[in-house]
């Protein structure tokens, strides 16, 4: 049941593979990569726990330098790049050596960044541990850390060597961290496959307990951002339809202080939910469009307010001033990504502020 999606980007080619027990595979799938028989793993503690003993095994006779960090989105700074770099240089990590990002999405953006960077770059594995990072984040080559600034305003494009989405390690998950995973899933039916967003209307309650279902989501998100990947590998296009609803979202975890307060695929759930809305504002798409969003993510259990996100906010002009640091910023002028319906999303900077406070204070109210 082990799936392939080739990203073809010439010399920076890479297969993204999905299924269950590839973390016992581990060194049939990684040992044709190396120079000799040693790779670098980093990962955070609660993964750790879960998983490396696992991973460990899998690897069979390619020995382990391993390096665990903190959990959560505070570790994804410029204190803990150091010290991943210059744990690597410890090590004598080599430019012909692997860097093993073992966790989710902090994990493989601090870790890809890292590896970007160590002697001007050095090939790196993306073995994603969440929803989230399997189906986003791992794959693409986006890399980077926050700052107090934003989120992921520092960065690299550094394509993977190989991801290794083991599906089985999904299980796991608390509820809560698969439905924020579950958020930029629904996101790729949104922005580009109405055929998809069917499929997940059908199939998606389902997901956490069946492995089929899960291989296929996966595979098809995961293959449907590889496609947009190839025609636009650094985001001067087509790439930014991977960002529908992160404008508010990437805000709103800025207003949160990146706690556990919103997780950040709970953000882009929220964050679609207001796309759509804005969407209608603006005449763009019918009113049908955002109650069609609302209802799957209500069906699912999913954040889809601002009302919904726990503790205080910022009110709506605070939050669109923190939008303005979004990486979509282009000459002063913030683009979004609208849609005109339900897998048919565009990129646009003609957006009224006055509509956007309207639909900031009407979900902060809680319409539905």
């Amino acid at each position: 049941m082990i799936e392939t999606v080739h990203v073809p980007l010439g010399a920076r080619a890479y297969d993204v593979l999905v299924g269950p027990g590839l973390l016992a595979q581990a060194e049939t799938r990684i040992a044709p990569l190396l120079s000799r028989p040693r790779v670098f793993v980093v990962t955070e503690s609660r993964v750790a726990a879960l998983h490396l003993d696992a991973f460990r095994t899998g690897l069979g006779g390619i020995s382990a330098e391993v390096l665990v960090l903190p959990p959560g989105e505070g570790t994804k700074d410029w204190a803990n790049l150091t010290r991943v770099v210059e744990w690597l240089l410890d090590g004598r990590c080599e430019r012909g050596d692997v860097v093993v990002a073992l966790g989710g999405g902090v994990i493989g953006d601090l870790v890809g960044f890292a590896a970007a960077i160590l002697r001007r770059g050095v090939r790196f594995v993306q073995v994603p541990t969440t929803l989230l990072a399997q189906v986003d984040s791992s794959v693409g080559g986006k890399t980077g850390i926050n700052t107090r600034h934003g989120k992921n305003l520092v960065g690299a494009f550094h394509q993977p060597s190989l991801v290794l989405a083991d599906v089985e390690v999904l299980e796991t998950l608390t509820p809560r961290d698969f439905l924020a995973g579950y958020g930029e899933v629904a996101k790729y039916g949104l922005l580009g496959d109405e055929r998809f967003f069917a499929w997940l209307e059908q199939n998606g309650p389902r997901l956490a307990s069946d492995v089929g279902l899960r291989v296929e989501a996966v595979r098809r998100s995961v293959q449907m951002k590889a496609d947009i990947v190839v025609r636009d590998e650094t985001e001067r296009g087509d790439r930014a339809l991977l960002n529908l609803g992160h404008t508010f979202c990437h805000a709103l975890e800025a207003a949160t202080g990146y706690s556990d307060r919103l997780l950040h695929g709970e953000g882009v759930a929220v964050g679609c939910a207001l796309a759509f809305d804005l969407s209608a504002r603006l005449d763009l798409c019918s009113q049908e469009a955002p109650s069609r969003v609302r209802g799957h993510l209500q069906e699912m259990g999913m954040l889809r307010d601002l009302s919904d996100i726990p503790g205080e906010l910022p009110g709506p002009e605070a939050l669109l001033d923190l939008m303005g640091q979004d990486k979509k910023v282009v000459a002063g002028r913030l683009r979004f990504i609208l849609a005109r319906g339900i897998g048919d999303a565009f990129v646009t900077d003609a957006v009224p502020r006055a509509a956007v406070i309207d639909v900031l204070e009407r979900s902060a109210k809680s319409f539905r």
